[in-house]
């Protein structure tokens, strides 16, 4: 059938195109002789195409490029005519490249549907060869090169910042030669800031992160008298390290409190200025604070801004103009955005509070205090539930200050949490960061709480400040976290220490995290300075926040 069909199409082929110059419609059954007779004309090029190819791989080239250049009409009717049985096609070539002659009045009589076949089948065609070619030239070399390691084929994707890879020798040359580079020119490198060394044995889920002993704090190795550091600082990283200074608020109003005290002690050298000078002289501070104790992301966030207003200020202002500028700056951030901010989360948190409520709280979060003694202040009738938990123990403290104000508490460990969760109406938390993903990172018991918490069907509110909001995404407590001291664990109870030898049994491992992380479906409500928000909207405050500064 098909060659019936060609030989008609050949015989027919005048006529048609007489009827093209003349500019008449085709018939239906004269476009479908036309489209069978190009279908069989591509499949014999194909073949051809194919031959030419598996008898020399070098001319596959040539050949391919030269078909389209060349009429399409004269290698088919040169294959069909022997398959013809008698001599009606012999004159077929002859009309071929007369009728080649009018090609351009041929082309605009095709539909768009046959131009978009041609080129796809065009394209396709060049597609196939070319990737004929890459394998091939693929295959040879990798024929003659060796396979290269894993880690050669892949760059190492940073799981972490450099400070928090311990478990990685190379990282820890790189630390070590950074706090190098920080210290000033005319000191020699025997004042340079010591790298501190680990404590004890780590558990293998956390062997990337420090682990720092109080007994061994990091100015045993510190020539104080001739070190870099400026003495608030030292004093200041003595405190965070032996945990007399605690929590996020706190750590952060002291640490904007010895940069106020440094900026006053501060004196430009000469042929320097003081945006870029001052800058570089708090590098090595807060490397030595992060040594002392790892950085909160509300302190971060307070380092930023104190470099972006150093940055700022112009080069033609005197030192004392823009030394009063840092310190009023500073002041401001601490009124704007901690002490102003209390009292505008306790104002919303009030609305939460109603008369008879049982309010449940976890450990000493300074901002929940505030908002219960402001709520007690403005008469609401409540009682409050502190849960605590060791070894901090940090519970008692919180108790100490409600009960003070007059405010009826009721003192239990987070052992006890599910007992008592049935008689509560409301959990207030306090919160370490909140991350960019809705993730809330508070003190380690904090997503065991929210937990049991949602099995009761117990509301839980966060509050926290928008100074804390981090653009850092985290969705587990193992990847960035805080190990505190293990001996902490140790408790010596009617005379007899149980864990006194930990360290000389291999098979044991004293575990104390600081923090862990809450997923935003255990979160009813975020209460900020701003308003009160879903977890989900942490972004929107992020980028509020960026366009603002």
């Amino acid at each position: 059938m098909a060659d019936s069909g060609v030989t008609d199409g050949t015989g027919n082929k005048g006529v048609i195109e007489r009827e093209k110059a003349e500019g008449k419609e085709l018939t239906k059954e004269e476009k479908q002789r036309l489209r069978k007779e190009k279908k069989q004309q591509k499949k014999n090029k194909e073949k051809k195409d194919d031959k030419a190819s598996q008898e020399s791989g070098k001319e596959k080239k040539p050949v391919s490029s030269a078909a389209p250049a060349s009429q399409p009409p004269t290698p088919v009717t040169a294959q069909k005519a022997p398959s013809a049985p008698s001599a009606v096609p012999a004159p077929a070539p002859v009309p071929v490249p007369a009728s080649e002659t009018p090609a351009p009045a041929d082309k605009p009589a095709k539909s768009k549907a046959e131009l978009k076949a041609e080129r796809r089948a065009r394209q396709e065609a060049e597609r196939a060869s070319k990737q004929g070619k890459k394998g091939d030239v693929g295959q040879q070399a990798t024929a003659g090169k060796p396979k290269a390691p894993p880690s050669e084929l892949q760059p190492v994707v940073k799981r972490l910042p450099e400070h928090i890879q311990v478990d990685n020798p190379d990282v820890l040359k790189k630390l070590a030669k950074k706090l190098e580079r920080q210290q000033t020119p005319e000191h020699n490198t025997s004042t340079k800031i010591p790298l501190r060394s680990d404590y004890g044995y780590k558990v293998s889920l956390f062997s990337h992160l420090h682990q720092y002993s109080r007994k061994a704090p990091l100015t045993q190795q510190l020539s104080i008298p001739s070190s870099v550091i400026h003495p608030a600082i030292v004093r200041l990283g003595l405190q965070y390290s032996q945990g007399i200074v605690a929590g996020s608020n706190a750590r952060s109003v002291a640490l904007l409190h010895a940069f106020k005290q440094v900026i006053r002690d501060y004196t430009t050298p000469p042929n320097e200025e003081l945006s870029r000078d001052l800058v570089n002289k708090l590098k090595p501070y807060i490397s030595f604070l992060n040594q002392c104790r790892p950085l909160s992301a509300s302190m971060g966030n307070a380092i930023k801004y104190i470099k972006k207003e150093i940055s700022n200020i112009p080069s033609q202002c005197k030192e004392e103009e823009a030394k009063s500028k840092l310190l009023n700056c500073i002041e401001c951030y601490i009124n704007e955005k901690i002490i102003l901010a209390a009292k505008a989360i306790a104002k919303y948190s009030i609305e939460k509070i109603s008369d008879g409520d049982v309010i449940l709280v976890y450990g000493c979060s300074s901002l929940v205090n505030h908002i219960l003694c402001e709520a007690f202040e403005k008469s609401r009738k409540f009682r409050v539930i502190v849960v605590d938990s060791r070894p901090r123990l940090e519970g008692r403290e919180a108790l100490r200050r409600l009960v003070q104000r007059g405010i009826s508490c009721t003192y239990v460990l987070i052992s006890a949490v599910s007992y008592i969760l049935p008689e509560v109406s409301k959990v207030f938390l306090g919160a370490h960061a909140l991350l960019a993903n809705g993730y809330v990172m508070s003190r380690v018991g904090t997503s065991q709480i929210a937990l049991v918490a949602k099995a009761f069907n117990v509301p839980v509110l966060v509050c926290c400040e928008t100074y804390k909001f981090c653009e850092r995404v985290q969705t587990d407590s193992f990847v960035s976290n805080e190990l505190d001291d293990p001996d902490d664990l140790i408790v010596t109870r009617k005379g007899k220490t149980q864990l006194e030898h930990w360290q000389q049994v291999h098979s044991l491992g004293l575990l104390n995290l600081v923090y862990d992380v809450t997923p935003p479906d255990f979160v009813d409500l975020v209460i900020t300075d701003l308003g009160m928000i879903p977890c989900t909207s942490v972004p929107v405050v992020l980028r509020v926040k960026n366009v603002d500064q």
